[in-house]
């Protein structure tokens, strides 16, 4: 029987390591990237619980998201995510390109990220529920807003047109 995690697995490992090679200190376009893993800021947990889709279907299934960011001392956002999509397909997004601006309105805590990457993941028959897919492949950019508190931060996901995301994010020990 063939594993419903090999190919997503497959995908991330493939869709970083070109990624990682490319940034070889010079970092090219992926300056932010190289900066971002040579950074002292700790590496996140990612983890979301819960999606409230704006539509109903009966096609609908859990969604759940865990995943790893790092971000950069410029404030810009790397990292991969692992979840169920909307339709129980195993699913990745890598996202090497992203930011996050602190102290919104001048309000301590509350920020605005972004992050743009590649998804995998959404095959037939939802292979048309994200725009410009191909063979599962589609690129993905996602907005989120939060509250950081000391040890912890919780943001809400804007799912295109499909859905709100609630996660929660803590950083690992280390470094």
């Amino acid at each position: 029987m063939r594993s419903m995690f090999g190919a997503p697995c497959l995908a991330t490992l493939l869709l970083t390591a070109p990624i990682a090679a490319w940034a070889d200190g010079t970092g090219g376009i992926f300056k932010h990237t190289v900066a971002a893993w040579s950074s002292d800021k700790p590496l996140n947990f990612l983890y979301a619980p819960y999606t409230k889709h704006f539509s109903k279907s009966e096609f609908h299934e859990y969604v759940w998201l865990v995943g790893l960011e790092k971000e950069s001392p410029g404030n810009a956002l790397i990292g991969a995510t692992f979840f169920s999509n909307s339709f129980g397909q195993p699913s990745t997004y890598i996202y090497p390109f992203g930011g996050v601006y602190r102290n919104v309105l001048d309000i301590n805590g509350l920020f605005v990220k972004w992050s743009a990457g590649l998804i995998y993941g959404y095959l037939e028959p939802f292979n048309n529920k994200v725009p410009f897919n191909n063979n599962g492949f589609s690129p993905g950019f996602i907005p989120a807003v939060g509250y950081q508190s000391q040890n912890f931060s919780a943001q809400i996901n804007i799912l295109n047109d499909a859905g709100l995301m609630l996660q929660l994010n803590w950083p690992l020990p280390g470094r």
